[in-house]
């Protein structure tokens, strides 16, 4: 049964493994934990004591919010778990003006599903940061 919380405290490393498939350069476990603990808001879903999704959600707290990030693991995707994530991170983002989210052009129909719009933007990533 999956379980989902806000709360983090529990968290370690080893419980984020097998994430960023397809990724040139993942972040490191604990990168990965310090992105999900400084964030404005994060949600994670678990089973069996193993994070199996998660999202986060950056934010001014005033205005505007940004979702850098929704994983599911490879083998938890097509259950809904990505869905409810959004679902729990967008509760209560009617008070901001702006919740914004990058991702590649295949997955644009899925956010659209959730009531996103597609908006025209741009990106500067520095993959080494990435480097464990």
């Amino acid at each position: 049964m999956i379980e989902y919380t806000d709360d983090l405290a529990a968290l370690d490393p080893s419980m984020l493994e097998g994430f960023f498939v397809g990724w040139p350069s993942a972040p490191s476990p604990e990168q990965h934990l310090a992105v999900l603990r400084g964030s404005f808001r994060a949600i994670v879903a678990l089973e069996g004591g193993k994070v199996v999704g998660f999202v986060n959600m950056i934010s001014d707290g005033v205005l505007t919010a940004f979702i850098p990030w929704l994983e599911v693991l490879p083998g938890h995707q097509g259950q809904g778990i990505g869905t409810e994530l959004m679902r729990r991170v967008l509760e209560g983002s009617e008070r901001f003006y702006s919740v914004d989210l990058l991702c590649d052009e295949e997955l644009q129909p899925y956010y659209e599903k959730l009531g996103m719009l597609r908006v025209p933007g741009m990106t500067l990533r520095h993959r080494s940061a990435l480097a464990r």
